[in-house]
């Protein structure tokens, strides 16, 4: 498998030099390796393994895992169903577990080298382990039609979180070069791509369409993207009508800085297909409880990693198992994608925006009775609209709250005010009114 896997450098013109979505599908449906079409039966068996290993070495590695499996028996996890009788532990503690016992929180292994450690929001910190492949990034950059010899447009950060470098190091692992252009910059964006002729982009949905209209206005030539893998923020409709008539094939995936590749879109576009890597549960929000198939609950991961084993680690991100198998081929459970947020939380230009940053906003602000955020989508791209109760209306206050709404949530937001009593009490601080379509 891995001879044929990479023999396909060839034709990357003959595969994407003509707008036939078959030609499209016959590159990308071919598997990463053998362990994506596994049956069932072999899958479970091979996880229910790696899993009871997984929780012997954490519980023996790792100062926390030591203390939060002290009564656990490996060998007692009879299955994958018995994941359910371990605890969760959830992002939402993290920080707290960090700042007693830094720089992350006992969770990691002993056995860990260290290569890279990132931040993320609040701050949280997130090692990477000088390992091939950390992430598991490639196999979601080879089934968007990434290949060996080709060039890779990389526009996440390379500052701070691990975005960026999650993206290279898929790419490098499968042969292709990137080049590292982070964030911003449109103009040199496009000078660059225009050079240097990348067949690939990775960012976020929004940003290559940024860059592709910007080229416009230039009259310069950016037909050689052919393909594109985003995540930081859900690929809605109109993003994707966008790019379908550029004839660019954009595929999506879940990713979070702790966990690296949850599960990733193939061309078949039927929801997201679970990383081999993982170990995915759909629970009741807040409990652990697993929820039947096909019913929405919040998503539990467990990842094979044995650098950082997160074990039951809850995301608070809402998703549901979808039944059946991918039209790909690819034979492991797929999911609908990214459905909200079990805590109100939302992602917006690839940062997330959670209620009590909207409550800080408030707090500064005692003109204000009552506040609501909405997260729309205008002119193809998403914005922030934070509406505000108060006798006080004018444009004074509305400058004040804009700026704390960027200072606390390193986001602009239009400021709207209207009487006091006129916004909803619903317990909802955090409105997404975004059209995701069928969420895939």
């Amino acid at each position: 498998m891995e001879r044929d896997r990479f023999s396909l450098k060839e034709s990357r013109s003959k595969i994407y030099g003509e707008t036939q979505t078959v030609a499209v599908r016959a590159a990308t449906d071919i598997p990463f390796d053998k362990l994506e079409t596994r049956s069932v039966d072999e899958r479970d068996a091979a996880l229910t393994a790696a899993l009871i290993d997984l929780i012997a070495h954490a519980k023996n590695a790792s100062a926390y895992y030591g203390k939060a499996f002290a009564d656990i028996a490996p060998q007692e996890i009879a299955g994958l169903n018995g994941l359910a009788r371990l605890p969760v532990t959830r992002k939402a503690n993290l920080m707290a577990l960090q700042r007693r016992a830094p720089p992350f929180g006992g969770l990691e292994a002993a056995t860990l080298r260290l290569s890279r450690v990132f931040a993320s929001p609040g701050p949280l910190f997130e090692p990477e382990a000088a390992r091939h492949n950390y992430w598991r990034f490639a196999r979601a950059l080879w089934a968007t039609g990434l290949r060996p010899g080709d060039l890779l447009h990389n526009c996440f950060s390379y500052h701070f979180t691990p975005a960026g470098v999650i993206m290279e190091s898929g790419a490098l692992a499968l042969g292709a070069a990137v080049f590292p252009a982070g964030t911003g910059q449109t103009e040199l964006q496009v000078q660059a791509a225009s050079a240097l002729k990348p067949v690939g982009y990775a960012g976020t949905p929004d940003f290559l369409r940024t860059i592709l209209q910007k080229a416009d206005e230039q009259r310069a030539d950016l037909s050689c993207f052919r393909l594109a893998h985003v995540t930081g923020g859900a690929l809605l409709q109109d993003a994707r009508a966008f790019y379908a008539q550029r004839d660019i094939a954009v595929m999506q995936s879940y990713v979070t800085a702790e966990l690296g590749l949850i599960a990733y879109e193939s061309a078949a576009h039927e929801g997201m297909i679970v990383d081999e890597g993982v170990i995915l549960e759909i629970v009741e929000p807040g409990t652990g409880t697993p929820v039947a198939e096909g019913e929405a609950g919040e998503v539990l991961v467990t990842v094979l990693n044995p650098d950082y084993p997160l074990i039951r680690f809850a995301t608070g991100d809402i998703s549901a198992i979808l039944p059946g198998v991918s039209p790909c081929g690819r034979t492991n459970r797929r999911i609908k994608g990214w459905l909200g947020r079990a805590d109100q939380t939302t992602k917006i230009k690839g940062m997330f925006v959670h209620p009590h940053q909207v409550a800080e906003v408030v707090r500064r602000h005692p003109e204000i009775d009552h506040a609501r955020l909405v997260v729309a989508r205008e002119n193809g791209a998403d914005v922030m609209i934070f509406k505000v109760e108060t006798k006080n209306a004018g444009e004074v206050l509305a400058h004040a709250v804009e700026a704390s709404v960027q200072a606390v949530t390193r986001l602009k937001a239009r400021v709207e005010s209207s009487a006091p009593g006129s916004l909803p009490r619903d317990g909802r601080l955090i409105e997404d009114v975004r059209d995701y379509g069928a969420r895939s």
